[in-house]
């Protein structure tokens, strides 16, 4: 008589998958050439699959759930960026021009102001600047900016710990005298990293006119990221920057123009 009173099992609801859809990242791949220049439309399949697994981690569906967000936060904008950027470099990497920027340099008789755009995790300006002190000058002699969209990377350059495959080319003598060994990390000493200042900021950016002017420019291996006409505006708004006409801007050997 009390099976009235009986309550019924409760059923569960089933929760249905969410369907995923990474089918159209055109839309994605242009809003960040807009924002940032660089162009991923020939790699497209490849920024496909990064963006795929990013999204997921994210628990994100599509590259049309990621595009709203970005344009809406921009914290996460800076992880894409980041993530789709990073690049692995290292120490005294085609060192012929920095050589040829050195002999330039001497000739001057005055501070020397030098740009690295980008710098990625520091290895060049900080390159620089060892080839620079080995070659006579003074830390009051030369100062280096460097730049980058990544702020992961940006804070890399500035905390300059780097690992064995970093200095592979360097000597065994300059490893001594400008790093310190802490296990299997090599830490960059003061006399080097008080040369260089590390700012995160995209060159297409008008802020960027509000840094001083430079006797030398380093864009290497940034322009092979841009389409033609994104070149030529980056190449102009980094003459810009350049004290006086003709001052030297040294690209790297993919950042052709034609």
């Amino acid at each position: 008589m009390f099976g009235f009173f009986r309550r019924e099992p409760k059923r569960e609801k089933k929760v249905l998958p969410i369907e995923e859809d990474f089918s159209n990242i055109e839309q994605l791949i242009l809003y960040i050439k807009n924002e940032i220049g660089i162009d991923f439309f020939n790699k497209k399949d490849i920024i496909k699959n990064k963006l795929k697994l990013f999204c997921r981690k994210k628990n994100i569906y599509s590259f049309e759930e990621l595009l709203d967000s970005v344009k809406k936060d921009f914290s996460l904008k800076q992880e894409v960026i980041d993530y789709l950027t990073v690049n692995e470099t290292y120490f005294f990497r085609e060192t012929k021009q920095i050589e040829t920027m050195i002999k330039k340099a001497k000739t001057l008789g005055f501070k020397v102001e030098i740009l690295c755009a980008p710098s990625s995790s520091g290895d060049e300006p900080y390159t620089i600047a060892i080839m620079m002190l080995e070659a006579g000058f003074k830390p009051a002699d030369f100062h280096i900016v460097g730049i980058d969209i990544s702020e992961t990377i940006i804070n890399k350059a500035m905390l300059a710990t780097y690992r064995e495959r970093n200095l592979h080319k360097i000597s065994k003598e300059l490893k001594e005298k400008y790093f310190l060994k802490d296990d299997k990390q090599y830490i960059l000493k003061d006399i080097v990293k008080n040369q260089v200042t590390f700012r995160r900021i995209n060159i297409f950016d008008k802020s960027l006119q509000n840094l001083r002017k430079f006797d030398f420019i380093f864009s290497r291996n940034m322009m092979i990221y841009f389409d033609y006409e994104t070149k030529i505006k980056a190449k102009n708004i980094l003459r810009s920057l350049l004290k006086r006409e003709g001052d030297s801007i040294y690209f790297g050997h993919a950042d052709m123009l034609n």
